[in-house]
């Protein structure tokens, strides 16, 4: 239970850790205070909740000594602290992504001490990246939504729709930074720190039930889908045969973008009968023929329908993200069975499917991005290509619909390749 106590006494009883901390709550509350008054309205947002997450644990033990790590605190606080005495304006935005990053993983690991959610160290240094990603993907949802819905001026401020996605992009590439900065100090942290133990006054936190957590019926998706399995393997079989022709008639009229597509989809369409007989996993034919599905939609795209069919991006972002969502709920999980001091509750994998899509949409966004300008700059076709601001979101959105989806219905079908994940990664690490 090291690893679990290490996580519960990232609060500790100390007065000076404690001085320091409250010294930094008073600063988050002149800004909630100022920020009211200046009417600058996601400045007050941001220091409440960061007053409510800091002071949670003093709360919950009834003792004023019981607070987060003060360092962690000064990076929360440390773009205000940074306006105020630094020696010029801050000029990236890797700064505020890193105090936003520092704030997730404190409410997560909040999360770890009040309620059923378990984690161990090196998963809450993974967690501190994706969550800087994904509250960065957020804040620029939201703030787009506002603008759309209410007619205020936080994104779409009057520039033209490229500008302000470039600005969005390298505020992603900034987040990237700050993810990759915010985990080493939370490593840093565990590496160097010697307290171990739960805080003063407190019981351990219970060792995850194993068996429980596998004790989840598994549904298979070939029968659900009311297909026999072997017209499902013919479906996926056609649609690999239409992408190699797609993929000859790119190379017939020289487009890279039709090529580049359909040779990637042919390669992952062949990825589940690659994991079912190297790995053994237990990837039946409905689960093969919903990543066929979504490459080969995405694919046909690429060749006339995105022009032609306005909704069809939201068709193909939202199939697309369910895949990538299905994946990461999959290796969770079988993190989660592997791992017997990890557990993830229902109500946190779903909130971790969502956070996981929005991490690899801001991912995806700078890819998109970089090979957009970059082919434009070699006076090339962009393989992927972004039109502005309200495209980037859009797609985000319907990501995170595909999450829900998953989230909501789709897990069940993953329970068998989960558990398969889980012993494969027993059998090579030798647990």
């Amino acid at each position: 239970m090291e690893n679990v106590d290490r996580l519960a006494a990232m609060f500790p009883s100390s007065s000076r850790n404690a001085v320091l901390s409250w010294l930094l709550v008073g600063v988050l509350a002149v800004v909630a205070i100022g920020g009211g008054w200046l009417e600058a309205y996601a400045s007050v947002l941001f220091a409440v909740a960061a007053i409510v997450i800091a002071t949670a644990p003093a709360i919950k033990f009834r003792s004023l000594t019981v607070m987060p790590p003060w360092y962690f605190l000064f990076l929360i606080a440390l773009p205000v602290l940074w306006e105020a005495f630094g020696p010029q304006p801050l000029v990236t935005g890797i700064v505020p992504a890193l105090a936003m990053g520092t704030l997730g993983l404190l409410a997560v690991v909040e999360l770890h001490r009040f309620t059923s959610l378990r984690l161990v160290p090196w998963f809450s240094v993974v967690l501190t990246v994706v969550l800087t990603l994904a509250m960065i993907g957020l804040l620029n949802v939201l703030r787009w939504s506002s603008d759309t819905l209410f007619g205020t001026t936080f994104l779409l401020d009057g520039r033209s729709q490229d500008a302000i996605n470039a600005a969005v992009m390298i505020e992603f590439s900034y987040a990237v930074v700050a993810g990759l900065l915010a985990g080493m100090v939370v490593y840093a942290h565990f590496r160097f720190s010697e307290t171990v133990g739960s805080p003063a006054g407190t019981a351990p936190s219970p060792e995850p039930d194993a068996e429980a957590a596998r004790s989840v019926d598994a549904v298979v998706l070939s029968d659900r889908l009311g297909i026999p399995t072997d017209r499902q393997h013919a479906l996926v079989r056609v649609m690999q045969l239409v992408l190699v022709v797609i993929l000859f008639y790119g190379l017939l009229v020289r487009d890279l973008p039709v090529i580049t597509n359909a040779a990637l989809a042919i390669v992952i369409t062949f990825v589940p009968a690659m994991l079912r007989q190297n790995y053994a996993l237990p990837i039946e034919p409905g689960l093969a023929l919903w990543v066929t599905s979504a490459v080969f939609l995405h694919t046909l795209g690429t060749v006339a329908l995105y022009d032609a069919i306005a909704p069809y991006d939201h068709l193909t972002h939202t199939l697309s993200a369910s895949v990538v969502a299905a994946g990461g709920y999959a290796v969770l999980r079988a993190i989660q069975l592997h791992e017997r001091s990890i557990h993830f509750p229902p109500w946190a994998m779903f909130s971790f499917l969502i956070v996981f899509i929005l991490a690899i949409g801001v991912v995806w966004e700078i890819l998109e991005f970089v090979a957009d300008q970059g082919a434009l700059a070699l006076g090339l076709d962009p393989v992927l290509a972004q039109h502005g601001i309200d495209d980037t979101i859009v797609d985000m959105i319907f990501n995170v619909f595909g999450a829900i989806l998953v989230a909501a219905w789709g897990t069940l079908y993953l329970v068998e390749l989960s558990e398969g994940l889980a012993d494969l990664l027993e059998e090579r690490l030798g647990v």
